[in-house]
């Protein structure tokens, strides 16, 4: 186990560093931005830690803060936000992320008012499931179907409840499998499902075919027998694209060394995921050896100069050692978390490390850090925030 007495007050430190930073919340207008770099990033992370019993002193107050963090969220999203037609269903830039929050936040806190941002998430179901939905990319994580998806699955596993209905979840795997479909066809692909955002056709976790196959993945028992086959051609598919243990941005691209991406949104960090998805359905071993050596290439490579944090830092990286460990109970996984967690304290990431936009930013900055830490210290129940494969 890591040295608690050491952890506990880093991220203890950290937190209040990130609250320092936080924009002030008080004004009529709230609290712009969204889970990935705004305030209901903070308050997920403050949900999170509170969560976690080595902080129960300070739960209450997290949860405090978290609740004043995401009401200016609300407020914001309730008078700005709503006119955005394009990013109101959205989970990680938009309203579906920070209506998830509150009903979290709100629950933790006993509050009977968590039901009405659960109502207005629900809500949002009509907004996504229509084929018209965003002509940019209806489907991916950021702000597609599949993040909305996601979102559901974060608020079925934390509230214990399933939040849609089982015909609002349909209807959503249906949009994505047949706009899936026509995308494949209109491109004349050899394979039956494919997607792009704003015209490129990412394989990615962040706006790619892989957490759009994860999200479907984790709603199998929702899609008809063919549909099922069509998901697991694709997944193959992606597979067969591997390049060196690795996956580049593009479909077609080929890696070369010297701009190589190992990043959980963009290559085998991020991909990992839909591997160990895919392993857990259908208990198929090349699955599982596949998350592997994503591993093995994240031990590699996966200290990154691009900041501390889940998105595109070295946090991101090590959260696919506490995946695998997940996987398999090897405590070398656990030994590879430690030495990336020690890392983002050294004087050579500091000073290697690209300065941050945001300091308090879940994705780019050190609010996932927290979380990373937090989840260090009890690894059979970590997993890369809202991103589980385990539900």
């Amino acid at each position: 186990a890591p040295d608690r007495e050491a952890a506990v007050p880093l991220v203890t430190a950290t937190i209040e560093r990130i609250l320092r930073e936080l924009p002030p919340l008080g004004g009529p207008r709230g609290c712009p931005g969204g889970l990935y770099g705004g305030g209901a990033g903070v308050a997920y992370m403050l949900y999170h830690v509170a969560q976690c019993p080595l902080f129960a002193p300070s739960r209450d107050s997290y949860l405090r803060a978290a609740r004043r963090v995401v009401d200016a969220c609300l407020r914001y999203q309730e008078g700005c936000g709503e006119a955005d037609a394009d990013t109101r269903a959205a989970f990680l830039l938009g309203g579906a992320g920070v209506y998830a929050v509150a009903a979290l936040v709100y629950r933790a806190l006993g509050l009977p008012d968590f039901a009405r941002p659960l109502g207005k998430f629900r809500e949002l179901s009509e907004v996504c499931a229509p084929l018209s939905f965003l002509e940019c990319g209806s489907d991916e994580l950021f702000v597609g179907r599949a993040g909305y998806l996601c979102a559901a699955l974060v608020l079925k596993q934390r509230l214990g409840m399933e939040v849609l209905t089982p015909a609002q979840i349909k209807s959503i795997c249906l949009a994505i499998l047949e706009s899936g479909k026509q995308y494949a066809v209109k491109k004349r692909k050899p394979f039956p499902l494919m997607y792009s955002y704003y015209g490129t056709e990412y394989l990615g976790a962040a706006h790619g075919l892989s957490s759009i196959l994860q999200m479907l993945l984790s709603y199998y028992e929702y899609l008809q027998p063919a549909d099922q086959e069509l998901v697991w051609q694709s997944v193959d598919f992606l597979m067969d694209q591997e390049q060196n243990s690795n996956w580049p941005p593009e479909l077609g691209e080929t890696i070369e060394q010297e701009n190589e991406l190992v990043h959980w949104c963009h290559g085998a960090p991020g991909i990992a995921y839909l591997f160990a998805k895919a392993y857990l359905v259908s208990k198929k071993p090349q699955y599982l050896d596949t998350c592997i050596r994503c591993g093995e290439l994240t031990w590699q490579k996966g200290l990154l100069k691009k900041g501390p944090g889940i998105c595109h830092g070295v946090a991101g990286s090590a959260y696919v050692f506490l995946l695998l460990y997940r996987l398999t109970g090897n405590s070398k996984y656990i030994y590879r978390a430690q030495r990336f967690a020690e890392f983002l304290f050294t004087e050579e990431f500091k000073s290697g490390s690209r300065a941050l936009e945001s300091v308090y930013s879940l994705y780019e900055g050190f609010s996932g850090t927290v979380c990373f830490l937090t989840d260090l210290l009890q690894p059979n129940q970590a997993e890369f925030p809202l991103f589980s494969v385990f539900v």
